[in-house]
């Protein structure tokens, strides 16, 4: 396996241990005639993929403010590998903007050439494992540097599982060198969909997951919809403010792992700049008042 380089040998700006927001299009000119509007932004390469325009107008925005390119598109949990192309067009970016962070997804989205809008939950086998792990250090090998993987939100468990989420990316981190972008949000709408206690959930990842590994927190909004049978499921949709209940888990979070790079993300029904502004403002209040020295573990 080939080690990751640095950051440092991209001219990357470091992410801040501060509250970011996610960018998105519609916001683009504000952005660039104020010249600041967050600590930190990040996008989805995928909209600058086929974007000329848009990736003009990332050169710009690049310029005042720490970047981190936050991947959906490269199935990670495929067994039919990486897209050549994809991953070939994701290097050319990562040279262009220099990113702080390049994250992406524990999951998949392709087979055969066929390519779907979701993200999709995988068994957490020993054989997945080296599925990902092989994907991993190709993605890896070919950045040049470490790639952070996102735990999903899922809506039903795969009965061929034979350990946990938190176990299957505590081993992957240790065998391919990732890193991990903690969702709270995900951990929250998961362990509601489970019947799971949310909190132990969190306790669940920060035993199995080495914190030295987790570098980005994600916090975002989700609905919830009564299903026929009456049961309540939540949708991780990123269209509304963060839960009075996430927040309280990501006070959790920061009071055990310490300070870390937060971001607000906002994908459906996009509001004024100005309210990702404050939905930050409390991440970073929270990170604040609540900064101490790392733990490795919560208590109970």
């Amino acid at each position: 396996m080939v080690a990751p380089q640095s950051r440092a040998a991209f001219n990357a700006w470091p992410i801040p241990a501060r509250a970011g927001i996610g960018l998105r299009i519609p916001h683009h000119a504000r952005v660039i005639a104020e010249h600041h509007c967050a600590d930190w932004l990040e996008v989805h390469p995928e909209n600058y993929l086929s974007n000329a325009a848009a990736a003009s107008e990332l050169d710009l925005i690049r310029r005042d403010h720490a970047l981190s390119l936050h991947a959906v598109g490269l199935s990670l949990g495929s067994a039919d590998g990486i897209s050549d192309d994809h991953l070939a067009r994701l290097s050319g970016l990562t040279l262009r903007y220099a990113p702080g962070l390049v994250s992406d997804h524990l999951s998949w989205s392709s087979t055969e050439g066929v390519h779907f809008p979701d993200l999709l939950p995988l068994p957490y086998t020993e054989e997945s494992l080296k599925v990902v792990g092989r994907n991993l250090d190709r993605v890896q090998t070919a950045l040049k540097r470490t790639l952070l993987i996102e735990n999903p939100s899922t809506y039903f468990q795969v009965s061929l599982s034979s350990m946990s989420e938190p176990e299957f990316l505590g081993e992957l981190v240790r065998r391919s060198g990732c890193a991990v972008l903690l969702d709270i949000n995900n951990i929250y709408v998961s362990a509601r969909n489970h019947g799971a206690d949310p909190l132990k959930s969190l306790r669940a990842y920060l035993n199995a997951v080495p914190v030295t590994a987790i570098e980005e927190i994600h916090l975002a909004g989700h609905t919830v919809q009564r299903l026929e049978s009456g049961r309540d499921i939540r949708i991780d949709d990123h269209g509304s403010a963060v839960s009075a209940d996430v927040w309280r888990l990501y006070e959790a979070a920061i009071a055990a792992i310490g300070i870390c790079p937060t971001l607000i993300e906002w994908d459906n029904d996009i509001p004024e700049m100005t309210i990702l502004q404050a939905e930050a403002e409390k991440a970073q209040i929270i990170l604040d008042n609540l900064w101490q020295e790392p733990r490795y573990a919560l208590a109970g």
